[in-house]
């Protein structure tokens, strides 16, 4: 005995004609598309998802690093600070464009003329605290750091000027 298909045992039984077969067949082969389609939809929005979500997690990371440097250079500069207490002399120092001021001593004040202190921008003040905390800092952040006197003098070869020594300590 030949094995028919359910197909040719119903048309030879006489249950379905040959249209009806026909539309049966092209209804499956529809319905097989639209699964194949619609899982390709559900695919793509799982990626989709997926990629805003690793972008998510991507910010959320960096804010919480933006946060955890903020963090410990606070603690650098609370930790490190010198107290410059209530000096007589006034050191001025520019922020940006602006020039700030701070009241030091005399001992400070030579200390930073001389680049073995610097100054740092906490909150909304100014902090007095070692280069070698500075340059920790600035590592983390280049913004907190307002002075860093530890610059390299150029002469250049020609320079007519060169033998005059410009003090970098003069009172403004």
């Amino acid at each position: 005995m030949s094995k028919l298909s359910l197909q040719e045992q119903m048309l030879k039984a006489g249950l379905v004609n040959e249209k009806k077969l026909k539309k049966a067949k092209k209804g499956s082969k529809k319905s097989r598309v639209q699964a194949r389609e619609a899982k390709a939809a559900v695919e793509e929005s799982k990626a989709a998802q997926k990629e805003r979500d690793q972008a998510l997690n991507k910010q959320r990371d960096e804010e919480k690093l933006s946060k955890e440097i903020k963090a410990q250079v606070k603690q650098l500069i609370t930790l490190n600070t010198i107290a410059h207490g209530d000096g007589d002399i006034k050191y001025n120092f520019t922020d940006g464009t602006l020039v700030k001021s701070l009241y030091v001593t005399q001992e400070v004040r030579d200390q930073l003329s001389k680049g073995i202190l610097s100054i740092a921008r906490l909150e909304d003040s100014y902090a007095v605290i070692p280069t070698v905390v500075a340059k920790k800092i600035a590592e983390r952040d280049a913004e907190t750091v307002i002075e860093n006197d530890t610059k390299e003098e150029v002469i250049e070869e020609d320079d007519p000027y060169a033998q005059y020594v410009v003090p970098d300590d003069l009172m403004w």
